[in-house]
């Protein structure tokens, strides 16, 4: 099956908001969790949506630290079913301690783990045999389940729709405003963003398409969930939409 999930991330040091943060959850649609909110009385400080398959998560934001952390699906080996960890317990990890810590990565299936402050942004990238660490500097990243950029795997599934998918959007943001989401609306707040975060007026059929929808055999596949995460010197804004393909879709900031 292919995995398209997106995660952006604009990094600007100097900015009163120095990062902002799109991430994209694609999934099968039947598939159970709840809406961003406290749900681990463990880590009471960690804000996110939990996947009451597996009680993790694939985002969580530390209002207080401030701190976000994402996970996407990667390519590559699978972990072995006798050893194998839910990925959705890494975010709350990070995001609890803003470090990933001593893991054994071979427990896991093949992801790519990004932790970001206002001071330092980093990406993780696991494929089943080599775990990688990098940091991501002042600008516009883009990371699918090929890796930053699309650039880790050509031959992996869905690798000419995720390369497709960031030859879209990478220059429509770069030509948009970068915004300074503070306070107001989500579309107001997020500005010039906002209209590609909701998919940009392409078709869910699209190759290039963020809001994706798909049947896959009896099963329903696609675009869960938008998270709009905004990193400020002294806190976080949090902005969620459960169904993008509603018309209009509806929108709660959370923090």
């Amino acid at each position: 099956m292919r995995r398209v999930c997106t995660l952006i991330a604009g990094i600007d040091p100097h900015s009163s908001v120095p990062v902002l943060l799109i991430g994209v959850r694609d999934e099968f649609l039947d598939r159970p969790w709840r809406a961003p909110g406290r749900h681990w009385p463990r880590r009471p400080e960690l804000v996110g949506g939990q996947d009451l398959q597996a009680e993790g998560t694939w985002l969580a934001v530390h209002p207080g630290a401030p701190r976000a952390a994402c996970i996407l699906n990667g390519h590559g080996s699978l972990a072995d079913d006798s050893r194998r960890r839910s990925r959705g317990e890494l975010p709350l990890r990070l995001a609890a301690e803003g470090e990933l810590g001593d893991i054994d990565p071979a427990e896991y299936d093949p992801f790519h783990l990004l932790c970001a402050t206002p001071d330092a942004t980093r990406l993780w990238s696991w494929n089943g045999e080599k775990l990688t660490e990098r940091g991501l500097g002042a600008g516009l990243h883009l990371v699918v389940n090929s890796g930053l950029e699309a650039a880790d795997d050509d031959e992996g599934p869905g690798a000419e729709e995720l390369r497709a998918r960031v030859a879209h959007l990478r220059p429509l943001l770069q030509q948009a405003h970068r915004p300074e989401p503070r306070s107001g609306t989500t579309q107001a707040a997020w500005g010039e963003w906002f209209p590609y975060a909701v998919g940009g007026g392409l078709d869910a059929s699209d190759p290039r398409a963020l809001v994706v929808r798909r049947a896959l055999g009896e099963r329903g596949w696609g675009t869960s969930s938008i998270s709009l995460v905004a990193l400020t010197r002294d806190g976080a804004r949090y902005d969620f939409c459960a169904d993008p393909t509603a018309r209009p879709p509806v929108w709660t900031t959370v923090t």
